[in-house]
C-alpha cells in the first residue's frame, strides 16, 4: 500500500534527512519526501499496520529534524 503525507520541513536539506529516517524505518517499504510540495510519499511492506508504521516514521524523523511535522489524515 502507498500513502502520501503532507509535511512540514524548514530547509530541503531536512527533508532529505526526514527521507532517509523514514526509509529506516521498520515496516517501510520506500519513502520519498518532496521539500517543493512538502509531501511524503511512503510504501508500506505487506501487512504492515499503516498507523503504527506512521508513528514510528514521526518519532525517527523528530530525532533527526526535532521541529518537522507529518499530517496524518
Amino acid at each position: 500500500m502507498k500513502k502520501t503525507y503532507k509535511i512540514e520541513v524548514d530547509c530541503a536539506n531536512c527533508a532529505n534527512e526526514m527521507e532517509e529516517a523514514a526509509k529506516k524505518t521498520e515496516g517501510v517499504k520506500s519513502a520519498s519526501v518532496n521539500f517543493m510540495t512538502l509531501k511524503m510519499k511512503v510504501e508500506f511492506e505487506d501487512g504492515a499496520d499503516e498507523k503504527e508504521v506512521m508513528a514510528r516514521v514521526l518519532k525517527n524523523c523528530k530525532k533527526v529534524e526535532d521541529d518537522c511535522e507529518i499530517f496524518f489524515d
